[in-house]
């Protein structure tokens, strides 16, 4: 069987050791897992890195634990606005979305936008009537609600503060979600998907959505999916970055996710962590906080799931 490798992401920052329980730790295994076998079916079939790196992160997505589609953390308005995007690295065509009310997958929408319109990024009311056009499935806010990411809310609602749900100022730390693939003809693709920020306002918008800032794919150098402090994201380019060093600099794909991670980033005073793959199956995935939910199968079939360091 040819050689191919998959990773997905459920966000940097971590709950505390002694916050974890062990059911919740299962929990969390357990859908980082389903979202792997997801992508990976799609692989070992013969499928293309684009749909396995969509339907690992609709799994993701659909599942409350992670700040992303069903589980989307409340704005200041109360509301959700999720982002996304999708990047093909054979063709470096790509999708993304942005400001999206009510989008069941929006990573769904972002491929709906790649392969359907003649655009890159859609945002807010134009982009749900696009969502409308193509048929993508949309939910009433009832589907979007969630105990947990109401309390998160309550606890910081009418003030000017904002959360990153890993910042160190809380225990409560869950992110965005992100694929990343090769496949067996050796293409490369990646996703990314969030809810943002809690209590967010004017729209803010973070690097899950930027092509090259939060996805990247090209077939000559890797696959990149991020997640972290997202401003600090778009001003390193950081997704990017990491493809450049590969192209430029002569880098091997962990040289180039390491350097970004823990140098370029951190200089910037920015936290997070990525998912990368190469062409050749191999993968990387530093972060710079306390954890990152991850989960791979790389190149020689082996299966990884992790939370802490």
């Amino acid at each position: 069987m040819s050689k191919f490798s998959l990773a997905v992401h459920g966000g940097a920052g971590t709950l505390v050791k002694g916050m974890m329980t062990p059911e919740l730790e299962v929990q969390y295994r357990d859908a980082l897992k389903a979202a792997l076998d997801v992508g990976v079916d799609v692989l070992k079939n013969g499928g293309t890195a684009i749909d396995a790196v969509e339907l690992a992160v609709v799994s993701l997505e659909d599942s409350h634990l992670f700040n992303a589609g069903k589980g989307s953390v409340f704005t200041a308005e109360g509301k959700h606005e999720m982002d996304a995007s999708i990047m093909d690295g054979s063709n470096l065509e790509a999708g993304a979305a942005s400001l999206l009310a009510g989008i069941k997958n929006p990573v769904s929408l972002a491929r709906e936008i790649m392969d359907n319109s003649d655009h890159v990024f859609l945002a807010g009311d134009g982009a749900i009537e696009f969502a409308k056009l193509r048929a993508v499935e949309i939910k009433d806010d009832d589907y979007f609600f969630d105990r947990f990411r109401f309390e998160q809310w309550q606890e910081i609602k009418d003030s000017d503060t904002f959360q990153l749900d890993h910042s160190l100022k809380k225990d409560s730390k869950f992110g965005t979600v992100g694929a990343v693939a090769c496949d067996q003809n050796g293409n490369l693709a990646a996703a990314t998907s969030t809810g943002g920020m809690t209590n967010k306002r004017f729209g803010r918008i973070g690097d899950s959505p930027v092509i090259g800032a939060g996805t990247y794919a090209n077939n000559k150098t890797c696959a990149v999916s991020c997640t972290g402090s997202g401003e600090f994201f778009i001003r390193g380019v950081v997704a990017y970055d990491v493809s450049c060093l590969m192209e430029y600099k002569g880098f091997s794909l962990q040289e180039a996710a390491e350097e970004v991670i823990h140098q370029r980033l951190k200089g910037i005073n920015g936290d997070g962590g990525l998912i990368a793959c190469d062409s050749f199956g191999n993968i990387a995935m530093p972060f710079n906080t306390e954890g990152m939910y991850r989960a791979s199968y790389d190149n020689s079939g082996k299966e990884s799931i992790a939370i802490y360091s």
